[in-house]
């Protein structure tokens, strides 16, 4: 086993103590002397045990302690599904968590890198494992950072069923952690989404994001840093709040908006824009001889974004395949479908925008055009 701790259960080593005649200098060794707290893992499990069962759903009953998690898909109403997977992590965000001392969100992040990416599959998420490793195991940071995790998996309807916790000396330096998560969904045979519905003619509908959600930040730790502002700082777009807080918003959940689409039969693809952004993302869902036309002026794009490149000296090009420049996810959608699937998107909490629309490939252009970006 990699790590050094169990699956959330932190079973203790089972050792057998042998007179080998050693000094007493190195026959008193344990395992808290080499640096990890069994005692602390299993205070940590203690902790989050009511945060998992909070997230039960049919099919799980988010028990912890255990080998494995099981999940029921009878018992989740599945008749002859197709399981899909996905895993995927936060990213160096976790320095921005880290420097601001703030752990409650970078967990929904996690949950909604791996969600989101199911459901542009027309996947239910159905339930979530987390890997949280770390040099020398905080309680009271882990336990938020997975506080933050049940939260998202109550966001997209996921039962948090299990993960691993190491503690790892010598890996990690004090204070320092990092975060994966893995998430199995499920769609019913002959009902997977794979973009081979999509046709000239289409439309592009956007919907907004909750800021950068968790891509680029390499990039935006670096503006940071020659802006001369820090974390504590207002953030420059919104002085309500420091920088540290506006950068550690977390990632917006489009499971449920997305799946009521996807129920109602008014969508031929999703892509979820996340590294690469949207000139990276959409060519995913998109078959051959098609390329996406996206106006940069249909919708506003915030102003972080006009901050990083102003600040940065970053080219719109660049711009847009590192964030998604305010569209966290694309709905393409027949043209006669519009108006209905705006509405039902909206009715769900989402903020929608028209951004642009399907065309035959012209010669050999891209297949993703971003035109008019305004900052």
């Amino acid at each position: 086993m990699a790590a050094e701790k169990g699956p959330w259960s932190s079973e203790k080593d089972s050792e057998t103590r042998v007179n080998t005649g050693s000094s007493p200098e190195t026959s008193g060794l344990s395992y808290q002397d080499a640096g990890v707290d069994i005692e602390a893992g299993n205070e940590l499990v203690r902790q989050i045990a009511p945060l998992a069962k909070s997230t039960s759903r049919p099919g799980a009953d988010a028990g912890l302690g255990g080998f494995g998690g099981f999940f029921d898909l009878k018992a989740a109403g599945y008749q002859d599904p197709v399981l899909v997977a996905a895993n995927d992590g936060v990213g160096t965000k976790l320095l921005v968590a880290n420097a601001v001392g703030r752990h409650d969100t970078v967990g929904i992040d996690l949950v909604a890198m791996c969600v989101n990416d199911l459901v542009v599959q027309g996947a239910e998420p159905l339930f979530f494992l987390d890997y949280f490793a770390t040099g020398k195991l905080s309680v009271d940071a882990a336990t938020d950072v997975v506080k933050g995790i049940a939260d998202g998996c109550l966001m997209a309807g996921c039962a948090l069923i299990g993960g691993e916790t190491a503690e790892m000396p010598g890996l990690y330096q004090p204070g320092e952690y990092d975060l994966a998560g893995f998430s199995v969904g499920a769609v019913e045979r002959g009902h997977a989404l794979t973009g081979d519905q999509v046709q000239a003619g289409d439309v592009i509908l956007g919907l907004a994001s909750s800021g950068l959600h968790s891509n680029g930040f390499s990039l935006v730790r670096q503006v940071v840093e020659i802006s001369g502002l820090d974390y504590a700082s207002p953030a420059p777009w919104d002085d309500s709040q420091s920088l540290g807080e506006a950068l550690l918003t977390p990632t917006r959940i489009y499971v449920k908006s997305c799946l009521d689409l996807v129920k109602a039969g008014k969508v031929h693809a999703f892509a979820h824009i996340t590294g690469g952004g949207l000139l990276e993302n959409i060519p995913r869902v998109l078959p051959d001889g098609l390329t996406a036309h996206i106006d940069g002026k249909s919708w506003t794009i915030p102003n972080q974004f006009g901050w990083l490149a102003l600040r940065g000296g970053i080219e719109n090009q660049e711009l847009a395949r590192t964030f998604n420049l305010g569209i966290g996810m694309i709905a393409v959608v027949s043209a006669e479908d519009e108006e209905a699937a705006t509405k039902i998107l909206e009715d769900a909490g989402e903020t929608v925008f028209r951004i642009g629309d399907i065309r035959p490939t012209s010669g050999d252009e891209p297949a993703t055009i971003v035109s008019g970006i305004v900052l």
